[in-house]
C-alpha cells in the first residue's frame, strides 16, 4: 500500500491547495491579507435587482439562508447513499477504483475515454471509509454540495436574491441530486466548469494572479475529467466573445442615438479591469498554460507512473466521435423534452432570465449565462448521442439565468419574487425526494435511465446468505453476458469468474440470464436448485442457482 499512500498524500496536498485557492480567490477572508491586497480589492458592490443599497439583504438573513441551502443540499446528497443500486456505468467505474485502491495502480484507458480525476478524488474517502458504496459515492456528493456553494459566490454578479435562487434550485434539482448520488464523472465535471467561469471572470475584472491560476487548474481538471470538455470550453469561449460584442454594439448604438452609456459603478460585474503592466501580464499568460499542462500530465500519467496515458488521452476523442454518432441516438429536441418534465421551473425561469438579460442589456454575467446555457443546449442537441446525465451541463447555467430573473423581480416586488422562488424550490424538492428516495430505479422517470433494479440487491443478499458456509472463498460463476454492476457487489469473493456464456459448472453458485435458460438444463442438470429470477434492469433478468449440497448445509 506504499504507492497508494504516496499518491493519496500527494492528492490530499493538491486538493488542499485547490480548495485553499478557491477560498481565497472567491472572496473568503484570509488569515492575514496584505495591505496591498486590501487596497486592490474592489469596494462592496451594490447588488443589481435589489433596488439599490437601501434594499440590500442584511448579512444575517443572507447567512441564515446560505446555511439552510447548504444544509439541504448536503442532506439530499449524503442521506443513505447506498440506497440506490449501482448503475452499469458505476460498476465499471468501481472496477477502476478497486484496482487503484488495492494495487495502487491506475492506467488510463482511451476506450473508456473518461478521465482519471474521478478515481483519484474518490481514493481519499475510500482510504478513510473503506472500499464500500458510501465511499464510492462520497466524492461526487461532495462535488455536488461544492457546486451549490460556488453558485452562492455569484452574489457579486447577480445579487443576493439571484445567487440564493440559483443555489437553491440546484440544491433541490432532481437531476443534480440524482447524479450527485452517482459514481460518474458528470458532477465533478460541472463543478470544474463553473470554477473555470468564476475564476476567469474574476481575472477579467481584477487581473490577479490567483484567479488566473485557478482558471488554469479548473480547465486542466475539466479536461482530465471528461472528453466533452472541448464542447464546454468552445461554448464558454463563444458565449464570452458574443457577450462582449453584444454590449459593445449596444453601447455604440446608444451613443449614436445621443444616449449616455451606463455608468459602470452601477453594476459590479462591469467594472473596468485594472490595468496591468504588459510584461507582467505576458509572464502570467505563459505561466497559466504551464500550470494547465502540469495538472493535465500528472493525472493522465497516473502521477508520472504511466507516461503513455498522456498520448492515450488524445485517442479518447476518436472513440468519443464514434460513440457520439452510434450509441444512445435520440431526437434533436429530447433534452428540451426531458428538462420540461424534470426541471420545468429551472427551464422556464432560465428562459425568462435570458430574455430579460438580452432585452435589457443590463448585466453582462446574466447575458453570458444565458448564452452559455442555450449554447450548450444547442451543441448537445446537434450531437446524435443523448443521455439524461448530460442535461446536468445545462441545469447549472439555466439556474444562474433563473437567479437573475428572480433578482430582477425582487427589485420590483419582493413578495412576488419570494412566491416564485418558494414555488420553484418546493416543486423541485418534491420531485427530488420522490425520485431519489422512492422511485430511483423506475424507468418511467427520465433520470433513472437504464438503471439497475433494486431487485439486484435482493439477489446479492441471497448470495451472501447462501455463501455463509464457505465464506469469501465461495466459488461463483457468472454465465450471463449482462452482469454489471455485479463485480462491485461480489468484489470480496475471491473465486468469482465471469464467463459471459453457458459452461459446465461446478461452482457453488451460478448466475445466468433467463435468455440462457434452454442451455442451462444440459449444463447444470439436477445438481443445482433455482432460487429465483431477479431483474437486473429493464429487459434483463438474472437467474440464481445454488448447488444442492450447499442448499442442504445448515446456515
Amino acid at each position: 500500500m506504499s504507492i497508494v499512500y504516496i499518491k493519496s498524500r500527494g492528492l490530499e496536498l493538491f486538493s488542499g491547495l485547490f480548495s485553499g485557492l478557491f477560498s481565497g480567490g472567491l472572496g473568503l477572508k484570509s488569515a492575514s491579507p496584505s495591505a496591498r491586497e486590501e487596497r486592490a480589492a474592489p469596494p462592496p458592490a451594490r447588488e443589481k435587482g435589489e433596488g439599490g443599497a437601501r434594499s440590500q439583504m442584511s448579512g444575517r438573513v443572507w447567512l441564515i439562508l446560505c446555511i439552510s441551502i447548504m444544509t439541504s443540499a448536503a442532506i439530499l446528497r449524503f442521506f443513505d447513499p447506498s440506497l440506490k443500486p449501482l448503475h452499469h456505468d458505476e460498476g465499471v467505474n468501481g472496477l477502476f477504483l478497486m484496482r487503484l485502491f488495492r494495487d495502487g495502480v491506475y492506467r488510463y484507458d482511451p476506450a473508456n475515454y473518461h478521465g482519471p480525476t474521478l478515481y483519484y478524488f474518490t481514493l481519499a474517502p475510500a482510504l478513510l471509509l473503506g472500499l464500500n458504496t458510501v465511499a464510492l459515492r462520497a466524492a461526487t456528493a461532495l462535488f455536488g454540495v461544492a457546486t451549490v456553494w460556488l453558485l452562492l459566490r455569484l452574489r457579486r454578479y447577480i445579487g443576493s436574491p439571484g445567487a440564493l435562487t440559483a443555489s437553491a434550485l440546484v440544491a433541490v434539482s432532481p437531476g443534480a441530486v440524482y447524479y450527485s448520488r452517482y459514481f460518474i464523472h458528470e458532477t465533478p465535471f460541472v463543478f470544474f466548469t463553473l470554477g473555470l467561469v468564476v475564476s476567469l471572470f474574476r481575472f477579467y475584472e481584477e487581473r490577479r494572479v490567483l484567479h488566473l491560476m485557478l482558471a488554469s487548474i479548473s480547465a486542466a481538471l475539466l479536461f482530465a475529467t471528461k472528453e466533452t470538455a472541448i464542447i464546454s470550453v468552445a461554448v464558454l469561449g463563444t458565449a464570452f466573445v458574443c457577450t462582449r460584442m453584444y454590449f459593445k454594439i449596444g453601447m455604440a448604438h446608444r451613443e449614436g442615438e445621443g444616449e449616455q452609456p451606463r455608468s459602470p459603478e452601477k453594476e459590479p460585474a462591469e467594472r473596468p479591469a485594472p490595468t496591468a503592466r504588459p510584461r507582467r501580464l505576458a509572464v502570467l499568460l505563459l505561466i497559466a498554460p504551464g500550470l494547465f499542462a502540469l495538472v493535465f500530465i500528472l493525472f493522465y500519467s497516473s502521477f508520472l507512473t504511466n507516461l503513455k496515458g498522456i498520448t492515450d488521452a488524445l485517442k479518447a476523442f476518436e472513440f468519443w466521435a464514434r460513440t457520439g454518432t452510434e450509441n444512445h441516438v435520440r431526437e434533436w429536441y429530447i433534452y428540451l423534452w426531458w428538462l420540461a418534465q424534470e426541471e420545468a421551473w429551472v427551464l422556464a425561469l432560465g428562459v425568462l432570465g435570458g430574455v430579460i438579460a438580452l432585452w435589457g442589456a443590463g448585466n453582462r454575467f446574466a447575458v453570458f449565462a444565458a448564452l452559455w446555457a442555450f449554447g450548450l443546449l444547442a451543441a448537445y442537441s446537434l450531437i446524435p448521442y443523448k443521455t439524461p446525465w448530460l442535461a446536468l451541463n445545462f441545469i447549472i447555467p439555466l439556474a444562474i439565468a433563473s437567479g437573475y430573473a428572480v433578482s430582477v423581480i425582487y427589485g420590483k416586488n419582493r413578495l412576488i419574487a419570494a412566491a416564485v422562488l418558494c414555488a420553484a424550490v418546493s416543486a423541485g424538492a418534491y420531485q427530488t425526494i420522490r425520485l431519489n428516495f422512492f422511485h430511483y430505479d423506475d424507468d418511467r422517470y427520465i433520470y433513472a435511465y437504464a438503471h439497475t433494479d433494486r431487485d439486484l440487491l435482493s439477489m446479492v443478499d441471497e448470495i451472501e446468505h447462501r455463501a455463509q458456509a464457505e465464506g469469501l472463498d465461495t466459488q461463483i460463476a457468472v454465465l450471463s453476458p449482462d452482469y454489471w454492476p455485479l463485480p462491485w457487489y461480489l468484489r470480496h469473493y475471491r473465486a468469482t469468474g465471469y464467463y459471459s456464456a453457458v459452461k459446465q459448472a461446478t461452482e457453488a453458485i451460478v448466475i445466468a440470464s433467463d435468455a440462457q435458460e434452454p442451455e442451462l438444463q444440459a449444463a447444470l442438470g439436477d445438481r443445482y436448485e433455482l432460487i429465483g429470477p431477479y431483474v437486473l434492469r429493464p429487459g434483463v433478468t438474472l437467474l440464481l442457482y445454488v448447488r444442492n449440497d450447499l442448499m442442504e448445509q445448515p446456515l
